[in-house]
């Protein structure tokens, strides 16, 4: 079951919002702030409503996947969680 309103939805109002209704009453110095606030949720409402799902790799395609993304997280985890980063896998 979809509840409604959808994020997206949701989005699209707060961009509506931020774009018609609080931008025109704010003082200067802070319509930038209002505008940004409503291009980040429009951003966000496409990003919702875009298929962009990446196709998940075939068969061939997972050693190449795996070597591509392990100096990725390894990075990651140096950051978040040091010493983690020195696993080895298959």
């Amino acid at each position: 079951m979809q509840y409604r309103p959808t994020a997206p939805e949701l989005l699209t109002a707060l961009a509506d919002l931020l774009e018609t209704t609080l931008l025109p009453a704010l003082p200067p110095d802070l319509r930038h702030q209002a505008r940004v606030g409503a291009h980040l949720a429009r951003m966000l409402e496409r990003e919702l409503t875009l298929d962009t799902a990446p196709e998940p790799p075939s068969s061939n395609d997972d050693t190449l996947a795996w070597a591509a993304l392990v100096p990725i997280v390894r990075a990651d985890l140096a950051v978040a969680k040091p010493g983690y980063d020195a696993w080895e896998g298959e």
